[in-house]
């Protein structure tokens, strides 16, 4: 067996664009690729949910990003709702009155004039 072309038949030549085609894939903006943001965890276990969902942005073609952001938006909006709706630690008590002090007792006595 031999390399060579059979009469009549002329192998066309390869251009370096065609080539260069051939190895790299064309460039498209709009592909997923990962925006390799860090995210430090807060200890909040809602608000690392949501910024864990900020992750899957990263396997989307840019025009499903609004979606994901939104989410997120909205996820971490209701976190925040939810922090004026729960019960805070107690207050200081009253302060007790002075030692030796009692509050007035109303009185009764009407003047006659």
């Amino acid at each position: 067996m031999t390399d060579s072309v059979p009469e009549g038949l002329v192998a066309a030549p390869v251009t370096a664009a065609e080539e260069t085609a051939a190895v790299e894939p064309e460039y498209d903006p709009a592909a997923p690729a990962p925006l390799n943001v860090p995210r430090t965890p807060t200890g909040d276990t809602e608000v690392d949910a949501q910024l864990d969902r900020l992750a899957d942005a990263d396997h989307l073609a840019t025009d499903g990003h609004l979606e994901v952001y939104e989410d997120v938006h909205r996820g971490l909006r209701d976190a925040l709702t939810a922090l004026d709706t729960r019960p805070g630690p107690p207050g200081p008590p009253a302060p007790a009155p002075p030692h030796g002090h009692r509050a007035p007792a109303p009185s009764y006595h009407q003047s006659r004039s």
